[in-house]
């Protein structure tokens, strides 16, 4: 498995400024040892309406020059809107995007069903506003019927993506999808190759051990990409604590389900990215929300403490994967 760095870190949604250039991205991802970065597909960083093709092999170039390698992009999509005008808005830009991902030398077009979207107010972000809008505009439509949309948006977009060859890798992100099996129920209907999974840990409702396994298991090789987020402290020892942030306040340790996560990748055989994120509200000190430095640190962390959990479960998974290949 190969760590990637995925460009909503350096946005400049979450933390105070502005967004971090893709090429100084790059060398970040560099110097911090990550294998690749993936980029989020809206502005500042990944619109395709700023990324004709000559740009795109422009900034390849520099990646390659870097020996980073460009993995997918990330779309910001909502296939599940009532109004067709909009879902057709959101169908463009996904074709859009399998163009621009395609020009980029990617592979991987990473995709929702549904997205409530941030809203911005003084240069930061929250999910606050368009999460508590979501439920108002369609509560007068059926799951079944919204479900519908997605997926006949879905089947177009896998279409275009087929054009282009990439991969479509749908996330198991809400608010439509539920868990695992909602995505697999998908991508079965959608039933196209261009159509695979992004099945990422920190989305899963349930994440005990038992769970983890049995939905890689029921993945399998459809697993194109994967997610990780939090963020990270070194502790006095040198090891480093992995943590979530909800709602502003800090809530248990991530190290054990991204242990049990890893574990459950290497049985299945993935051999793709996880690629590091820091997409929520900061912390807030001295009256005034963290700035790029705080976004530094974390991803920084964040490399050394995925490679550490890689390392240490890759020979228990490979035993692991010996005994059931025996059962």
């Amino acid at each position: 498995m190969k760590i990637g760095l995925y460009s909503i870190t350096y946005l400049g949604l979450w933390y105070r400024g502005g967004a971090l250039a893709l090429p100084a991205m790059i060398k970040r991802a560099r110097d911090y040892g990550y294998d690749g970065i993936e980029i989020d597909g809206k502005r500042p960083h990944g619109c395709p309406l700023d990324w004709p093709a000559a740009r795109c092999r422009e900034l390849r170039a520099i990646a390659d020059g870097e020996g980073i390698e460009i993995l997918g992009v990330a779309a910001n999509n909502d296939f599940s809107n009532p109004v067709p005008e909009v879902r057709e808005a959101q169908i463009c830009l996904v074709r859009d995007l399998c163009r621009m991902t395609s020009d980029l030398g990617a592979s991987t077009l990473r995709v929702f069903l549904a997205w409530w979207g941030v809203t911005l107010h003084h240069g930061l972000a929250t999910y606050d506003v368009a999460e508590g809008l979501w439920p108002t505009v369609h509560e007068k439509f059926p799951a079944d019927e919204i479900w519908g949309w997605c997926r006949d948006a879905l089947i177009e977009c896998a279409g275009y993506a087929s054009d282009h060859g990439v991969t479509l890798a749908l996330q198991n992100h809400p608010p439509v999808i539920k868990d695992h099996n909602d995505v697999l129920r998908m991508v079965h209907e959608v039933d196209s190759p261009a159509l695979k999974i992004s099945l990422d840990v920190p989305l899963m409702p349930d994440k005990s051990p038992v769970v983890i396994r049995e939905a890689a298991r029921a993945v399998g090789p459809l697993q194109v990409v994967s997610h990780f987020g939090g963020e990270f402290e070194r502790r006095p020892d040198g090891s480093i604590r992995g943590y979530d942030r909800i709602d502003g306040v800090v809530k248990g340790d991530t190290n054990d389900y991204y242990r049990e996560f890893i574990r459950a990748m290497y049985e299945i055989g993935y051999e793709g990215y996880l690629s590091y994120e820091l997409c929520h509200q900061l912390p807030v000190v001295d009256g005034q929300t963290v700035d790029i430095r705080f976004a530094d640190q974390n991803a920084q962390l964040a490399a050394e403490f995925l490679r550490s959990i890689l390392a240490a479960e890759a020979p228990a998974a490979a035993v692991e994967s010996e005994r059931l290949a025996r059962v």
